[in-house]
């Protein structure tokens, strides 16, 4: 096997935790398993006091991490733990993961698209080692934020269990 033919099987592997998502208009789908809490139980007072805008926030039970909306990749900070995603409609998201962990300088996250992305909700965003974050004493809570200023028009229940690519947030449109 080449160079080349084992490198492009380790892309299809690393890309194979993408999921098919039927979009609807206005919604936003949680970008990782794990269980759904309120951003005011969070101990980081820019998103408990929603200082960036409204959303909510997971906290993973592992680290596959998914683009939660279809669009272009505004921002993708270098440590790979913060996306912005702009939608053709206009919603900006922000995807932080983890509190504080622009601290690690990237230790732990492959990220999986960059700044100029065009990307589908679904497609893989990231892979996250939730120990080493853990391990360096960062909560690994999840924020999902609308910073445009959308109205959120429903949220999916606190304290339950969420999958990857379900339904999260509706927003009003811009």
């Amino acid at each position: 096997m080449s160079f080349f033919d084992k490198l492009l099987k380790k892309e299809e592997k690393n890309n194979s935790a993408a999921v098919h998502i039927q979009e609807d208009k206005g919604c936003i789908y949680s970008p990782v398993n794990g269980k759904v809490i309120s951003l005011e139980k969070l101990d980081d007072g820019m998103f408990s006091e929603k200082i960036l805008g409204d959303g909510i926030a997971v906290i993973p039970s592992d680290g596959s991490f998914i683009a939660p909306v279809s669009g272009s990749v505004e921002t993708a900070f270098p440590t790979g733990h913060a996306y912005g995603i702009k939608t053709d409609d206009g919603t900006e998201i922000l995807i932080h993961i983890g509190i504080d962990t622009v601290q690690m300088n990237g230790r732990g996250f492959q990220a999986f698209a960059k700044q100029g992305d065009r990307i589908k909700a679904g497609d893989k965003l990231a892979q996250v080692d939730l120990e080493s974050i853990k391990k360096a004493g960062y909560p690994i809570e999840t924020m999902i934020i609308v910073t445009s200023g959308n109205e959120i028009i429903r949220t999916a229940d606190k304290d339950t269990q969420i999958k990857a690519g379900a339904k999260l947030l509706e927003v009003k449109s811009a």
